[in-house]
């Protein structure tokens, strides 16, 4: 099994891309105002802003919703034809941009682009009464960009167009503070090209990480490398298929998204027994985890705070490494496509990825397939 670590004295030499962390993710989806009610009322995000042809945005709609340092922008087409609806008809709902914030938009596109990124759009500028944001973007893999944004000059709601939300009456927090990570499923032997174009292009460095010759028998061994931005805020889990004698979950990810793209964002808390019961409240379903895995838990990681019942309760996993631990737990797909999923986590010193559970976390998938365990209680 890889050994998957980030640690931010590995760095490049020069940070010709300072970037200062995740602006938002957008989402492109069939209907937005059903997605964002979902995220409201299941992750207790926050709606705070919207935009559609009531505010002059003639061929989509989106809402904003935040939790923390959390910013999540659902969008969906109000024709067909255009580039969103093409996006939705061949991916389902999906993650479409991860916007990363910069203190100087037109540097960052330009060095960017001298580097070989393709250019999406150019620097350009809105402006409303809160002030004005430059924003410009490149691809990267699949259909899947990243937005430069620079709003130091701006104090509107999100972007110039959107109307401001006072209250949201529907959300109930959950205690999500942030993005913790992104993972990326990317093509057969597609990883280090694409490790390559993040250290090339953006100036993201490699984590350290080894391989184990010998994967677990009747589990294909998961091609994975971190790479983060300078500052370490931005961290990217990008995987690969590999051979194995079942088909793996990066596979079965390609087959359904129809090519490279977002699988799962991992989202921070700092009491991870607390959000994962409002979450169960709330009707956010996790992976099943199998009882077998908690008696060896002790003499896997060594002492942990939190008690073992509670964990096996809540369907939670625990990991270490040499600077601690780590808690996470996953939901199922929140599409009808067994694409997107979310991760919750909770780092106790721990720079790791929790690696040693993914064998945990296949047989938990694979349960999916057996419509007998499709749903778990979910009382807390």
């Amino acid at each position: 099994m890889s050994s998957l670590l980030w640690h931010p004295e590995v760095q490049s030499q020069k940070d010709f891309l300072p970037i200062t962390g995740t602006d938002y993710i957008e989402f492109y989806v069939g209907n937005a105002r059903q997605s964002a009610y979902f995220y409201r009322a299941a992750f207790g995000m926050s709606l705070v802003a919207w935009a559609g042809p009531e505010t002059g945005l003639h061929d989509r709609s989106s809402y904003v919703l935040q939790q923390g340092g959390i910013r999540f922008v659902l969008t969906t087409p109000l024709r067909p034809g255009c580039g969103i609806a093409d996006h939705i008809r061949r991916h389902g709902d999906g993650v479409r941009d991860i916007a990363l914030a910069v203190d100087d938009v037109k540097l960052a596109w330009r060095e960017a682009t001298l580097r070989g990124a393709r250019s999406v759009h150019e620097t350009h500028e809105l402006r409303d009464e809160y002030g004005s944001v430059k924003l410009a973007s490149i691809a990267a893999y699949g259909d899947t960009i990243h937005t430069f944004v620079e709003r130091d000059r701006y104090y509107g709601p999100f972007l110039p167009g959107y109307e401001p939300i006072e209250l949201d009456s529907v959300s109930q927090s959950v205690g999500l503070t942030g993005i913790d990570h992104i993972a990326a499923n990317v093509g057969w032997n597609e990883m280090r090209r694409w490790v390559e174009y993040y250290n090339d292009v953006l100036g993201f460095s490699l984590g350290q990480s080894s391989e184990d010759s010998a994967p677990s028998s009747g589990y294909p061994r998961l091609a994975s490398r971190v790479v983060a931005d300078g500052t370490g805020r931005v961290k990217l889990l990008i995987s690969e298929p590999a051979r194995g004698r079942e088909k793996s979950r990066v596979e079965q990810y390609l087959a359904f998204y129809h090519g490279p793209g977002v699988q799962h964002v991992a989202l921070a808390t700092d009491n991870i027994l607390v959000t994962v019961a409002k979450m169960r409240r709330q009707g956010v379903e996790f992976l099943g985890v199998p009882r077998s895995y908690y008696p060896q838990l002790p003499y896997r990681v060594g002492h942990i705070d939190e008690p073992l019942e509670d964990l096996e309760r809540l369907g939670i996993l625990v990991d270490s490494d040499d600077e601690g631990y780590l808690l996470q737990a996953f939901t199922r797909p929140v599409e009808d496509r067994p694409t997107l999923f979310f991760e919750i986590i909770q780092r106790k010193g721990s720079r790791s990825f929790g690696e040693s559970n993914f064998k945990a976390l296949a047989a938990a998938i694979d349960g999916e397939k057996q419509p007998n365990r499709y749903r778990i209680s979910v009382s807390v």
